[in-house]
């Protein structure tokens, strides 16, 4: 088990430092890696390959007592993945799980507001006070460019140029992107910058933009907790959660016409394939589309 270790900690590093993955993805990795190297030890296997079929099966039996269809699928990528790597390195000469394909897995629900309820949400949050402004330039800023939580807690002051109206991120995987921010909320962002930061920054100096009441940077909890106040001071019958703006950004795009390749662009997917499940979530626009655009439905 010893050697089983040491190899996981040099696919560790080689996530870290090679493929330059997030620390979160990173630790997603060694807990689904982990809970094969659990399973080895309980069942007396010391070997990597050493892994029978029979063996195989008890240990997908053994995550379905305790994962969903969804679960097992991306462990069991992550399980191939670290195999790969052995095999590129030399560690190992054959993959137990390189003819395992995983379950097949129903397409995930996506949540949106739609537009009515996006701007009845963001018009809604008073901007009266330092704080209240943050919050509402953070909103307005998570619509308009498709913004993750991570995205925008750690986003610099000099990742945005007013000037071209141009952010830049650091998205997942650390993928650089660079998109555009609509009037609406660039102005939003400018009077927070004149007005509220530096009075919310105080005498901790740093480069986040936005910044918690104490000076410091917002963490996810914290971004969670801003949201939750809102949602349960609006009232609103939908489940909010910070991912819905950026479905939501995607979603209304393709409804207004833009292309699904630049949504893609926008939203920084490495495939096209993500971004359209976003061309199935509004079946109602689409049916008033056809019969708005199409030659032979408009007399």
């Amino acid at each position: 088990m010893n050697k089983i270790n040491e190899y996981i900690e040099k696919y560790i590093d080689y996530l870290r430092f090679e493929r330059l993955l997030s620390l979160n993805t990173v630790d997603s990795y060694k807990r689904d890696i982990v809970k094969l190297v659990l399973f080895l030890r309980q069942n007396n296997i010391s070997d990597l390959q050493e892994i029978s079929n029979d063996d195989i099966l008890n240990f997908l039996e053994h995550l379905y007592q305790s994962q969903s269809d969804r679960s097992v699928s991306r462990i069991l990528s992550s399980i191939r993945s670290f195999y790969r790597y052995l095999l590129r390195s030399g560690n190992i000469l054959i993959s137990p799980f390189s003819h395992i394909k995983n379950p097949k897995v129903p397409r995930k629900d996506v949540n949106i507001l739609n537009q009515a309820e996006i701007s009845g949400f963001l018009e809604n949050i008073a901007f009266s006070t330092y704080l209240e402004l943050r919050d509402r330039t953070m909103f307005e800023l998570l619509y308009s460019c498709g913004m993750r939580v991570s995205e925008i807690i750690n986003l610099r002051l000099n990742d945005i140029n007013i000037e071209e109206s141009l952010i830049r991120f650091i998205g997942k995987g650390s993928k650089e992107r660079i998109t555009p921010v609509g009037e609406t909320a660039k102005n939003f962002l400018v009077r927070y910058l004149d007005s509220s930061r530096s009075n919310i920054e105080r005498e901790i100096k740093n480069d986040y933009v936005f910044l918690n009441s104490r000076g410091g940077s917002i963490s996810r909890q914290g971004f969670w907790k801003i949201l939750k106040k809102y949602a349960k001071k609006q009232n609103i019958g939908k489940n909010l959660y910070p991912h819905i703006f950026r479905h939501s950004f995607a979603t209304h795009m393709l409804e207004e016409g833009a292309d699904l390749r630049i949504v893609q662009e926008l939203l920084g997917h490495s495939s096209i394939s993500t971004t359209e499940i976003y061309t199935n979530l509004d079946k109602r626009h689409i049916k008033q589309s056809y019969f708005k655009h199409h030659p032979r439905e408009k007399s």
